[in-house]
């Protein structure tokens, strides 16, 4: 059975930083496409930032571009959110896929997610 669990969300100031984990279970990490998608009150779903399965490529939204960073090791992927502003506020999911020709920045690309870490940004 494959299971995604994320972990490090919580309220935070506008300006301050948090780092997400997301550990994979059932499911060869090694050989796995990782990506952090987020939902925001009353918004949809949306892509955040991916990372290949080893490591060598990765794919951010354009709002978050240096100000996040995806990275993996052995034991997880992680998502270290520096200069949080509010519109950052949401639900942040981790989402895994066997490692394929392209990596997908949509959620139809992914089969395998977690159960969500709420982040919140204060203003």
């Amino acid at each position: 059975q494959v299971k995604l669990v994320e972990s490090g969300g919580g309220l935070v100031q506008a300006g301050g930083s948090l780092r997400l984990s997301c550990v994979v279970s059932g499911l060869s990490l090694g050989l796995a496409d990782v990506a952090w998608f987020r939902q925001g009150p009353g918004k949809g779903r949306e892509f955040v930032a991916a990372i290949t399965w080893n490591g060598g490529r990765t794919e951010y939204i354009d709002s978050v571009k240096g100000r996040y960073t995806i990275s993996r090791d052995s034991a997880g992927v992680y998502l270290q959110m520096n200069s949080l502003k509010s519109e950052d506020t949401g639900v942040y999911y981790c989402a895994g896929k066997m490692f394929g020709s392209s990596l997908a920045t949509n959620s139809d690309g992914y089969g395998y997610w977690g159960q969500g870490t709420q982040v919140t940004v204060s203003s």
